[in-house]
């Protein structure tokens, strides 16, 4: 048991791409970062921190992205996943009209729907012709009759080396009782049963289940849900196959208060894929924060609206893992708090969907269910800066950062940043022990000043830093009025 547990370590810190803690100065324990991104939503590059502190960055509100108003969309529309796939943007959620009892009735069953985007801005919803709803074949609709698997379906695109071509797109959905069901597709439209079993089938699974190909892991994730002393929990398994799959393992969130996390939302960072984010929905039940007047205002309770919305409310935080059966809640406050709109202070509203995608050289799009269970049920966008969802923020009283120490690989080091008119950024490398490079000091930096996605750093001599390429080093960021998103070498 002893042995297993240590191959087991060993493995995770070849995964983090570790030689050490990188904590102790000494230049055997140094990072191995090669020149891959890193975002700064939590503490696993910082050392030390003095009078700056780790922020993080609530999206904009952007807009109206989709209405659920099909006949067969409806109020209970949700468990939304929006996939990049090239130039284009695809979305999946299910969709549930409310007809007393959801699923009571054919025209109450829930079906998976479609949408389509160049942008991430626009969506169109297309005619797909493949399943008859009430009574016409002119929908949106990918999957139907297919049992507990349209309750949550969620797809993903198979970035595993060597899959067919015929399940490129695949996906999972399903319950308790059914087990996660897999589907496999050719073009995301058309799905059918990778096969009649489940592929995992101990679980409460009553929510959106998240899976992906970790190209770090070099296996497939599987993020569901489980039940923990009575609070929905998030449990994680692995497969090499997607067929075959280890048994679940429940996540561990530090020192974080149990919470009701009921999705996950959990994927790779397209610029940093060894990074997993996961924007989550946290649910408070039995917290009422709308009056009886303001219920009654609402119509909360009248017959087009879903059963029990008054009684709780929630919002969604920030998680992220570099793999393993951890989370890092560096940010215990909500990243997307209800607004002021009313009718979302009810119980299941702002549900983030799974899947952040680009939406301009500088923006990053989120989107988030609105209105849940209301016949006004819609869906939001919100946007983020690229790589800004947390930063390492600076007052103008200004303050300083030294990384742990670490090697790389590349020439330039480039940072996304921002400054006020007033404020700076300025770099020093170290090496290991945390003494100044000569021509890579405070001094030789000139102040960084603005606002750029992509800044290449300079120092008096230019900015070639290749001599130090696999030599332990630190960074020491001076700042002032300023945020540091991310830094790469390249």
């Amino acid at each position: 048991m002893k042995k297993d547990f240590l191959v087991m370590t060993l493995a995770s810190a070849a995964f983090l791409g570790l030689r050490g803690s990188g904590e102790t100065g000494d230049p055997g324990d140094a990072i191995n970062l090669g020149n891959r991104r890193e975002l700064f939503v939590d503490r696993f590059l910082i050392d030390r921190m003095k009078g700056v502190e780790l922020q993080a960055h609530p999206p904009r509100p952007a807009g109206m992205a989709l209405e659920f108003d099909k006949p067969w969309e409806g109020a209970l529309s949700g468990y939304v996943t929006v996939l990049q796939d090239g130039g284009k943007r695809r979305m999946y959620y299910r969709g549930c009209p409310l007809t007393g009892a959801a699923g009571a009735t054919k025209e109450g069953k829930a079906v998976t729907c479609y949408a389509e985007s160049s942008d991430g801005v626009h969506w169109v919803k297309p005619n797909l012709g493949l399943y008859e709803i009430h009574g016409a074949r002119d929908n949106n609709v990918v999957l139907a009759d297919a049992g507990p698997p349209t309750h949550n379906f969620c797809p993903f695109i198979d970035a595993r080396p060597g899959v067919p071509a015929s399940e490129r797109y695949k996906a999972v959905g399903g319950l308790s009782e059914s087990g996660l069901i897999a589907f496999v597709s050719a073009d995301g439209r058309k799905w059918t049963k990778l096969r009649e079993e489940a592929i995992l089938m101990k679980g409460a699974f009553d929510t959106q289940n998240v899976v992906f190909w970790s190209k770090n892991e070099d296996c497939y994730v599987c993020f569901f849900r489980t039940w923990k002393n009575g609070v929905r929990w998030i449990a994680r398994a692995t497969s090499k196959d997607f067929l075959n799959w280890t048994e679940g393992v429940d996540m561990s969130f530090g020192d974080a208060p149990p919470e009701h996390l009921y999705t996950n939302q959990t994927n790779p960072y397209f610029r940093a894929p060894h990074i997993y984010v996961g924007i989550a929905a946290r649910f408070w039940p039995d917290r009422q924060a709308l009056t009886e007047e303001q219920v009654r205002s609402l119509d909360l309770e009248g017959p087009g609206n879903y059963g029990g919305l008054k009684s709780g409310c929630s919002d969604a935080v920030l998680l992220t893992s570099r793999g393993g059966d951890k989370y890092d809640r560096t940010f215990p406050e909500s990243l997307i708090r209800p607004g002021t709109s009313l009718r979302n202070w009810v119980a299941r509203s702002n549900y983030p969907a799974l899947g952040l995608v680009q939406t301009s050289p500088e923006e990053l799009s989120c989107y988030v269910q609105r209105h849940y269970g209301q016949p006004s049920a819609h869906l939001d966008r919100l946007v983020f800066r690229l790589d800004g969802i947390a930063s390492v923020r600076a007052p103008y009283s200004g303050g300083e950062m030294v990384t742990k120490p670490f090697t790389f690989q590349g020439k330039e080091l480039e940072i996304n940043f921002s400054t006020s008119a007033p404020g700076s950024v300025r770099v020093e490398i170290q090496d290991a022990q945390g003494k100044p490079v000569p021509g890579y000091t405070l001094d030789d930096c000139p102040e960084i000043i603005g606002d750029e996605i992509a800044r290449v750093v300079s120092w008096a001599k230019g900015s070639d830093v290749g001599e130090l390429a696999g030599k332990p080093v630190r960074l020491r960021f001076v700042m002032k009025d300023a945020d540091l998103f991310s830094m790469r070498f390249r």
